[in-house]
């Protein structure tokens, strides 16, 4: 839980602080906002080696030795004197944090059926609720350090869990086929179309939130002018509905299949994506137009990510540390790319959000019946 709560606070907890990095550094919001997709885009790509390692050296030595980076990377930002320094140390820190993908390898190590799927679903909800706190002590930590607290605040919490991780956690042996070299481990993997899909399907809801995430300072305090204080209490209502939703999906688990959850989970981004279309033509960018149709969002969001997640663990429990990898760089690279690209684009960022929510929804839908086509295709006759 430790490890959830390192993954989305470097992401969020500088939100309140664009307007102050970008005063800093003498660039443009949307340079800061860029700034976190790259953040995202590195971690992704820092995951490729880290998982496949992992399976081959354990997972605590990589674990450690990431989070020595991520501390080092931190630091470097908060005495970087120009913003290419910055985003320099950004990366190096990214590079370092690509190492908390191993908290999904740990879950398939340590634990078993549905423990498993709830703790899975436990991080998931907590990721949330991390999420809508981590702006509010970004915001926080902005009016008492100005933007250095937040990353002096990284330094203290990665501290804290690398010292628990070095005396507490549990190293669980490497798997059978720890020789099999990284590219043949990859290749095993990626081979699966089912693995793939729903590592898809969980990377489609997770880009929904994180391009959501990434715009909002732009939304909320440069468009409608909200202090960061505001801001952050914003998300916090925006984050709550992570909590809601871990209880819809707590529910649905005990009462309907998996692949009912996610065509739930999909269909209520869809329906958020085009009820947002609505508000916005009809109130334009405000507070109720932006939130209504992401509290929506979020539940089919929360919905889908552990159970899709679990579905795609299962196919090679004994490639944990690849398969987390694979997975990790999928989601995050969704996540980073897609956001990028929203960012980048030339129309009103609200329509723009929405018209991405139903063409990532619609594209999930579609790769979901590709899977149970698949897997009905794989069953005995």
């Amino acid at each position: 839980m430790s490890m959830t709560l390192l993954a989305v606070f470097p992401l969020d907890v500088v939100l309140p602080s664009f307007a102050s990095l970008s005063h800093h550094f003498n660039h443009s919001p949307a340079d800061i906002a860029f700034s976190v997709s790259l953040f995202a885009i590195v971690i992704s790509l820092a995951q490729l080696l880290i998982g496949p390692l992992s399976d081959r050296l354990g997972r605590k030595k990589l674990l450690l030795a990431g989070m020595a980076v991520s501390i080092l990377g931190a630091i470097g930002c908060v005495l970087a004197t120009n913003f290419t320094m910055f985003v320099l140390f950004r990366c190096v820190q990214a590079l370092g944090c690509g190492v908390f993908v191993l908290a999904q390898a740990l879950v398939q190590d340590l634990f078993v059926g549905k423990q498993r799927d709830q703790l899975r679903l436990m991080m998931i909800t907590a990721s949330g609720l991390f999420i809508s706190l981590s702006p509010l002590a970004g915001s926080l930590l902005q009016q008492a350090f100005d933007w250095h607290g937040s990353f002096w605040a990284f330094v203290a919490l990665a501290t804290a869990v690398f010292i628990k991780a070095l005396f507490f956690l549990e190293n669980p042996s490497p798997a059978p086929h720890a020789s099999e070299g990284i590219v043949q481990a990859y290749r095993r993997v990626c081979r699966d179309p089912v693995f793939i899909g729903y590592w898809l399907i969980s990377g489609f809801a997770f880009a929904c939130h994180f391009s959501f995430i990434v715009m909002s300072p732009l939304l909320f305090m440069e468009h409608l002018q909200l202090s960061p204080y505001a801001f952050s209490m914003v998300l916090l209502l925006y984050g709550l509905a992570y909590l809601g939703g871990g209880i819809v999906a707590q529910v649905l688990s005990h009462r309907i299949t998996a692949t009912i959850q996610i065509t739930i989970g999909v269909l209520l981004i869809l329906a958020a994506g085009w009820l947002m279309l609505a508000l916005s033509s009809m109130y334009g960018l405000s507070i109720p137009s932006m939130l209504v149709p992401m509290i929506v969002c979020t539940v089919g969001i929360t919905i889908i990510r552990p159970i899709a997640t679990s579905k795609a663990m299962d196919v090679f429990p004994q490639h944990a540390g690849t398969a987390a990898s694979t997975g990790g760089l999928l989601v995050l690279a969704c996540g980073g790319v897609i956001s990028a690209l929203v960012n980048l684009s030339s129309a009103d960022l609200q329509t723009t959000l929405a018209i991405c929510f139903i063409l990532l929804s619609t594209a999930s839908l579609a790769l979901h019946a590709v899977i149970k086509r698949r897997s009905a295709s794989l069953l005995p006759k």
